[in-house]
């Protein structure tokens, strides 16, 4: 345990040493910011609706950019090698780049907890569904930077991580979208694999195990694969 919090907190500082975040991170909340003040001032509805909604879009591209360079980076210095020598497994090495790029993701999302407050000023709230919602985004977020995380211990170049995971993501973000297009004896299947209908799910205020299941088992895959392709230098 000591060692994935080690490499957490070193991960997450790295972050800021350097603009990566801080552009990320204003780029999120302003484009944020735009869709709540539009539905509130333009179209007078007291809902985050289109917030909620617009998050997930953004994540086809924020969650790749944050997560590109926890591996891709060190490969291309050569600090992979250092790291990996040192008393320290694999999966901890994983494990604390995983959480240290969720830490950042949550950091982001926490401003967004203003426009709940603003609403409240003015009218009734559904904080059930609003929760949900945040649930859903963290667990969303999870999938894709276990997704990102590991199309990053495949190459040390760090654009091609990025095209990789966001393919993949996107596929997954799709899925429910074309079931119009799916034979009707696999569009369950399908279903299901979409990480877009499980939020939906969750954002109802209801959180039901197979979304729960959904999530974690992606995450869980994810992490293992990032670890399997670490071993793939002994092999």
């Amino acid at each position: 345990m000591n060692n994935i919090l080690t490499i957490f907190k070193k991960e997450l500082k790295s972050y800021f040493y350097s603009p990566v975040a801080y552009i990320v991170i204003v780029v999120f909340l302003i484009i944020t910011g735009w869709f709540f003040t539009s539905s509130l001032f333009v179209a007078g509805v007291i809902t985050m609706r289109n917030v909620f909604d617009i998050i997930p879009f953004i994540f086809l591209f924020f969650i790749p950019a944050i997560s590109m360079r926890t591996f891709s980076e060190e490969k291309k210095a050569g600090t992979i090698e250092l790291l990996l020598t040192k008393p320290i497994t694999d999966f901890e090495i994983v494990l604390g780049k995983f959480f240290s790029t969720f830490g950042l993701a949550a950091l982001t999302l926490a401003p967004t907890v203003i426009y709940v407050f603003s609403l409240r000023m003015l009218g009734p709230v559904d904080f059930g569904s609003i929760f949900g919602a945040y649930i859903g985004l963290l667990l969303m977020s999870g999938l894709y930077i276990g997704i990102g995380i590991f199309a990053s211990s495949m190459t040390e170049n760090q654009v091609i991580s990025f095209i990789i995971s966001f393919l993949i993501i996107f596929a997954l973000f799709m899925m429910n979208k074309i079931l119009m297009f799916i034979p009707a004896p696999i569009v369950p299947i399908v279903e299901y694999l979409s990480s877009d209908y499980h939020f939906s799910s969750i954002t109802r205020g209801v959180i039901d195990s197979k979304d729960l299941i959904y999530y974690f088992s992606g995450i869980y895959i994810m992490l293992l694969l990032t670890k399997t392709s670490l071993e793939a230098r002994k092999w």
